[in-house]
């Protein structure tokens, strides 16, 4: 155990399973969405929907998905920077099962495209995001960490991996998830170094990979 599992996170409080975590699943999915966000849709399950208002855990959030980290001071506004930019966001609650009590699901939409993200708040300013629209992920967001959807054919893991190896970029964890064989994979690749955007575009260029997203360190 380190010292920030015992201290906690450098944040906006007060808490940092409500405030700290919270905002790096906003960051998160909005690094995800990767385009211009027009509205969203935060659900708050569990003890957040108890105390979310409470906590902060609204503005947390809202920040993240603007883009600010745990410490940013504009996290208290992050509501009405939100407006300001044009981003309508509702807050809702929710009741969801088999899941843990400090749970979000977020619905990012803007120019025509959406994405629904899941993921949790597990103490200590950690988080697991746990679903990206219908695919199963697994993400923690402590190391440089590339998604990438692929057609699920054989080679393909390889191809991805070799491009990477080629960049001298260490694999420290690879997950690979698929709804149906033949169809389309997902795969979470953490990653021991950062990679440079030459890296993500070689990956975007290969022919069955379709599409790429990169999550830096929270």
């Amino acid at each position: 155990m380190g010292v920030f599992d015992i201290m906690g996170p450098i944040m906006i409080g007060p808490s940092s399973s409500h405030t700290a975590g919270a905002a790096k699943l906003g960051r998160i999915a909005s690094l995800l969405f990767n385009r211009k966000i027009e509205a969203a849709e935060i659900f708050f399950h569990g003890s957040f929907a108890e105390t979310y208002r409470g906590h902060g855990t609204d503005r947390a959030v809202t920040g993240g998905i603007l883009g600010f980290k745990p410490d940013d001071e504009r996290i208290k506004d992050s509501r009405q920077l939100a407006r300001e930019r044009g981003i309508n966001i509702a807050y809702q609650t929710i009741k969801l099962k088999e899941v843990h009590p400090n749970t979000l699901l977020i619905k990012l939409s803007g120019k025509g495209q959406s994405l629904t993200m899941l993921g949790s708040s597990i103490g200590g300013g950690n988080i697991i995001v746990n679903l990206i629209d219908d695919y199963q992920v697994n993400i923690s967001g402590k190391l440089p960490t590339i998604w990438v959807l692929h057609q699920d054919q054989p080679g393909e893991i390889g191809v991805i991996t070799s491009v990477l190896g080629s960049y001298s970029l260490n694999i420290a964890f690879m997950q690979v998830f698929r709804k149906k064989r033949g169809t389309v994979g997902s795969s979470i690749i953490e990653l021991d170094h950062l990679p440079g955007h030459a890296v993500l575009r070689r990956l975007e260029d290969i022919k069955n990979i379709l599409q790429v997203r990169y999550i830096p360190p929270l």
